[in-house]
This record gives C-alpha cells, structure tokens and sequence, in this order.
C-alpha cells in the first residue's frame, strides 16, 4: 500500500481501430471478464463528468476539450518496462520486433529546438473575481452547506502549436511523479503528472490514497526537514485531510465486508522533488460479487477532488466554476 509501490516502471497500451472498448459503465465488467479471461490489460479514462450519471447531477458547462466521458479499451498492442526489462505483447513475432527497432530508434531522438519560454498560461478569470467567489464558498461552510471544497480554476493558452510527446518528456524531468501519465484519445492529449493513487484492487483487497495537505520543499535538507514538520503539525491540513479519510472510509463501507475498513496510516508526509504532500491510506476487502463497476459507483468522483460532504461539494463546485473538469 506504500505511495511508491509499483507493478511496473512504465506501462503502454496502443489500440487500433480492431481493438475492442466500451463507453459505458454498465459494459465495463463484460469487458473486464474477457480480459481476465484472455489474460489482456485493460486501459482507459473516466471523466470528471460521470458523476452526472452516477449521482443523477448536471453540469452546465460543456466539455470544450470534448473528451468521451468514458472509455475503456482492450489494446491490440502492450509494453511494460519492469526494472531492466522490457516486455512487449503484440500479435506476432514480427511485428514485436518492429517495435522493438522503432522504440531504440526513439530513444536517441530528441527535440532540443522546442522553445515555449513565449507561451503564456492564462487564468480564465480573474484575481477579483476569484477572491470574490473564495468569499462566497466560504460563507456556505460557515452556514454548514459543506465542509471543505476543492474549487479550481482552468488555465489556458489557446492557438499554439507544441510537441505533446516532448512536453510530456519534460514535465517527467521536471517533476517526476509515481502516477504520471500520456494519454492520447484521436486529437485529445492528456499530460499528466499526478502523485495521488485514487484507488487500487488487488484480489479482494481494496485501497484510496487520498492527498490533503502540501508544502514546499526546502532550500536545505535542514530547511526541508522543518517544512515536514510544520506540514505534519498543521491543524489546518490535517482537519483537511481528515475530513476526506472520514468521507473515503464512508465510500469503502458501501463496498466492503463489514468491520473491514481500516485506516492503515494516517497523515503520513512523503516528499517529490517539488513538494511534501500529506497522504493517507485507508483500506477494506471488498464484498465478494462486488464488480468493478459497483467500485466506481460507491468511490468515484474522490473526495479529495470534490470535498465533503460529496454532494452538496459538487453541486457547489458546478455553481462556482465557470468550465468542466472533463479529463
């Protein structure tokens, strides 16, 4: 259950027009049985938007990225990097080895001439106004509406031309994370940099590593060492964090054999090269005819993307925004 436990280093699925993939959530576990069945991997992404279905809600925002709110896919095509091994499952032998050719002719080529030091990332809104609307959320916790919000902003930079591949490559220099992710649906590209683990199923056994409370990393280890102490000591980000484990401990329960749900740590502080972040861990075993979709319903959005409690959160959070989430 660490934060750094890993199956794999890297794992690619590429999927072609034969490859098969669903959108819905109620097909999901037809397409989970085949894959077990046929020992394949199954990849893909869920939106933002499904809670929609899931709590019976409504955006009204438009996705401008257009993004299906769910797709699962079988790939025709997997690579899995494990430590100093490389595995890649395809249909035949000969084309493993032309992927095998193309992969070491692309690891020597790199963009050196990409410059995006002129792009300007923009806020859609602005300074004022979003004091203002933090004013206003603030007043529905006061009044009991909810406990804690996760209110975002988008930022944009619209009309410009980059290499996704290689900005990917960069933000993993940059700032390597255990969840990182490229993701690519015909001309939509998600980069991805995340430290959080939403939720794992090994077996019968089920785990959400929710993420409250961060900090910045210090300019020595003295300096850093104090910054972890302080992030541990807060009141502030601990009743934060606290709030999200009572909410995902909720969530596991609808899900769980009784008397199963656990807290395995709480408030532990782990450091990435940018930041220290608070992460708990909570735990539970599954009932056994739970399904994958039956997870989803029960966890999914996270609580530590919504806050507490989770309806009135999202209610709010599609009242204050002014885009959707989507991806």
């Amino acid at each position: 259950g660490s934060i750094t436990e890993k199956s794999f280093d890297c794992l690619v699925g590429v999927a072609g027009i034969n490859s098969k993939s669903i959108n819905q959530l109620e097909d999901i576990d037809a397409l989970l049985a085949t894959a077990k069945n046929e020992n394949q991997t199954i990849f893909g992404h869920i939106t933002y938007g499904l809670k929609d279905k899931i709590e019976n809600l409504h955006s009204r925002h438009v996705d401008s990225f257009k993004w299906p709110v769910m797709n699962f896919f079988i790939p025709e095509i997997v690579i899995k990097v494990c430590g100093n091994n490389l595995f890649i499952e395809a249909e035949n032998e000969k084309t493993c080895n032309e992927i095998f050719d193309n992969l070491l002719a692309s690891a020597i080529l790199t963009n050196t001439n990409a410059n995006y030091e002129s792009i300007s990332v923009l806020p859609s809104i602005t300074k004022e106004n979003y004091l203002d609307k933090i004013e206003s959320i603030k007043k529905h916790i006061y009044r009991g509406d909810i406990y804690e919000m996760n209110y975002c902003i988008e930022m944009k930079a619209e009309n410009i031309s980059i290499d996704p591949y290689w900005l990917y490559q960069q933000i993993c220099i940059q700032s390597p994370a255990p969840f990182s992710c490229f993701y690519r649906d015909n001309d939509n590209f998600l980069l991805c940099s995340s430290p959080e683990r939403f939720i794992k199923r090994t077996g019968n056994k089920i785990i959400s590593q929710p993420i409250k409370g961060t900090a910045r990393r210090g300019k020595t280890k003295i300096e850093d060492d104090a910054i972890k102490v302080e992030l541990l000591k807060n009141e502030k980000e601990r009743s934060e964090n606290v709030m999200i484990v009572d909410l995902v401990r909720n969530d596991l329960s609808r899900i769980a054999k009784r008397g199963t749900v656990k807290v395995d740590e709480l408030f532990g502080i782990y450091s990435f090269p940018t930041v220290h972040q608070m992460i708990s861990t909570i735990s539970a075993e599954t009932k056994d005819d739970v399904l994958f979709s039956d997870i989803i319903r029960a966890l999914f959005p996270m609580g530590s993307m919504t806050g507490a409690p989770k309806i009135s959160a999202m209610k709010l959070i599609d009242h204050f925004e002014d885009f959707n989430r989507g991806l």
